[in-house]
């Protein structure tokens, strides 16, 4: 990974457990500064911070917690190299809150939050000392294919894939903007073995991604000085299936 990383902070969205803590530790391990937000205080979080990482209590469902993240990291920060939004939720229909609830909370988390965090920072980002900064917004597989038991969540992942689109427009050349759509990365500890096998033949490749497979698709879009406004898909040839 370029040298430049190690200057100025990443900020990760979403660092409390599985990818998003990954990709945290993998930057920390370089002696790049990650400012990291959660939402749950778990083991994890504390050792991130015995790490060195700077972490933020951030409910995104909470107009004024978000409001009052970015003014924290305008106020402590004069630049950043790159902003990873890794924060999500996955809220079904045959959740007990009304359509209209679903709808607003899935599109507040994965639309409303980044943009509002791109438009804030951007200048944070413009000031680098690196050759560019980065946006990168983590999407979904159902983002261009829908899903019938996510259908909010699609919906939401989808304007987030629009996002990207024009915040690589609107910022160019000095910030990058891309998104990365994974599909089966990484299984949960209690997920069981039928389904599992079930999620895996599912795609051409029939294995899980992995962290690792994630970790090195964000180096790829960090280092590159040309690829924006691009959506990588990273789900194991799913789509022919």
């Amino acid at each position: 990974m370029s040298q430049t990383l190690a200057q100025e902070p990443i900020l990760i969205t979403g660092v409390g457990k599985r990818l998003g803590l990954a990709l945290a530790e993998h930057f920390l391990e370089q002696s790049i500064p990650v400012i990291g937000t959660y939402r749950t205080k778990r083991d994890d979080i504390k050792l991130l911070e015995d790490k060195g990482a700077e972490l933020y209590y951030c409910d995104f469902y909470d107009v004024g917690s978000l409001s009052q993240l970015i003014a924290s990291i305008k106020t402590t920060h004069f630049s950043l190299r790159a902003i990873i939004h890794n924060a999500s939720d996955w809220m079904p229909e045959k959740s007990e809150l009304p359509p209209s609830e679903i709808m607003a909370k899935m599109m507040q988390v994965h639309a409303s939050a980044p943009y509002q965090i791109n438009l804030e920072l951007a200048p944070l980002l413009q000031a680098t000392v690196a050759e560019h900064a980065d946006i990168i917004h983590i999407g979904d597989y159902v983002s261009q294919r829908g899903s019938k038991k996510h259908i909010a969540y699609a919906a939401s992942k989808a304007a987030q894939d629009n996002l990207t689109l024009s915040f690589a427009a609107s910022l160019s050349p000095a910030i990058k903007v891309n998104s990365i759509a994974p599909a089966m990365m990484l299984f949960n500890d209690d997920d069981e073995q039928p389904y599992r096998e079930k999620t895996l033949n599912k795609s051409l490749m029939q294995r899980e991604g992995g962290k690792a497979e994630f970790i090195r698709a964000v180096d790829y879009l960090l280092d590159s000085h040309f690829i924006t406004g691009r959506i990588i898909h990273l789900d194991g040839g799913r789509h022919l299936k």
